[in-house]
């Protein structure tokens, strides 16, 4: 597991129900496993949100992914993503069976019931890179200008 990188984000974890630290921590764990398994993400920092867990390069390659679980919903977790990016509608197209989502910025889960690690691990990493995708069209313009 990769250590907390603030005592804020270990409270945030001590403060779940042990069935939801878990989840959280699973998929926590499974950010930083994609986070270093996808070129160009590099390292993450870790912080809250609006009270949420998130994650971003530090290259800025990506955009946050953010991860919580609430008591207003005691049986869900759930990892969101940017609102304003087409993020979660690629995800519902990609993926309209494995996953039940919360408008255009999450993706919900029920505690106890199995997660497809393949399907979530392309979403976690669409998202960490989701600002190289758009990048490199603008450089390959500029490079057919040299």
């Amino acid at each position: 597991m990769t250590p907390f990188q603030s005592p804020a984000i270990a409270a945030k974890f001590d403060s779940y129900p042990t069935q939801a630290r878990m989840a959280v921590l699973a998929l926590r764990d499974m950010i930083f496993d994609v986070a270093r398994a996808t070129p160009g993400v590099g390292e993450l920092e870790e912080s809250l949100k609006w009270g949420e867990l998130s994650y971003v390069p530090k290259n800025k390659a990506g955009t946050a992914v953010r991860i919580d679980w609430k008591a207003k919903r005691p049986g869900e977790y759930a990892m969101y993503v940017h609102c304003q990016t087409q993020l979660i509608e690629t995800f519902r197209t990609m993926f309209p069976d494995d996953f039940a989502f919360d408008g255009n910025r999450a993706i919900v889960f029920t505690l106890g019931e199995p997660v497809p690690q393949d399907a979530l691990a392309t979403c976690i990493a669409a998202s960490l890179t989701y600002h190289l995708k758009k990048r490199r069209p603008r450089l390959a313009k500029r490079n057919s200008r040299a």
